[in-house]
């Protein structure tokens, strides 16, 4: 393992689980958004689905300006939160909706990321919010990421691994099987191109980092 590339590696993914979360956690208010449209975003990651969230997010920016606050707050709750009374009238931001066969909240999915925030020595903080909301299993990774830095920084290799491990599995058994759905009704349920570009980009980020994670650690058990 070359460490210096791979502390870089864990910060950068940490820094793209740490935007996301932030953009799902909750509106987008002014700061944010001049920080969002003083951003450079890549054209060409080689990953199709990751381009096409960055280009929707960029041609969204290029026209924003202040009164866009108004209209991003207005499709969040468009997005995510919607006007109806059964699972289907937004794209509801919980692994439950998505992995319970009613679409129901507080179901098993949350029982498990609560279990493994226990394990992991984590807590949502103040936030009220179920465990498995995809901001707070976004700031998961974005945690698992940052610890992995840590420990490669202090040459705690095996320690590093382990995290890398944490991380993918929580990839596997959680976000990689719901966001999927999430980001079909995201498409559905949203009018502005943030979030459906916000969608695109998520939904890229977590193949994409699967990928990585896997191939790190093929690595390390040859």
């Amino acid at each position: 393992m070359e460490d210096v590339n791979l502390i870089d590696l864990m910060k950068s993914r940490a820094q793209a689980y740490g935007m996301l979360a932030r953009l799902f956690r909750e509106e987008v208010d002014l700061a944010t958004l001049r920080e969002l449209q003083g951003m450079r975003f890549p054209t060409a990651t080689g990953n199709a689905t990751v381009d096409e969230g960055y280009h929707q997010l960029f041609e969204y920016l290029r026209r924003a300006w202040e009164d866009s606050v108004t209209e991003l707050a207005i499709d969040y709750v468009r997005t995510f939160i919607g006007h109806g009374v059964n699972g289907y009238s937004a794209a509801y931001p919980y692994e439950s909706v998505y992995t319970s066969e009613r679409r129901l909240l507080m179901q098993e999915a949350r029982a498990e990321v609560l279990a493994t925030l226990r394990e992991n020595e984590l807590k949502r903080g103040d936030w009220n919010e179920a465990e498995d909301h995809i901001a707070l299993e976004l700031e998961f990774m974005q945690r698992m990421a940052l610890r992995a830095a840590e420990a490669l920084a202090d040459g705690a290799e095996d320690e590093a691994v382990a995290y890398l491990r944490t991380s993918y599995e929580f990839l596997e058994n959680h976000l990689l099987n719901w966001v999927p759905m999430l980001v079909t009704d995201m498409r559905l349920h949203s009018k502005t191109l943030f979030y459906q570009g916000l969608g695109q980009l998520t939904l890229g980020t977590i193949e994409e980092d699967g990928a990585v994670l896997r191939e790190l650690l093929d690595s390390v058990e040859e």
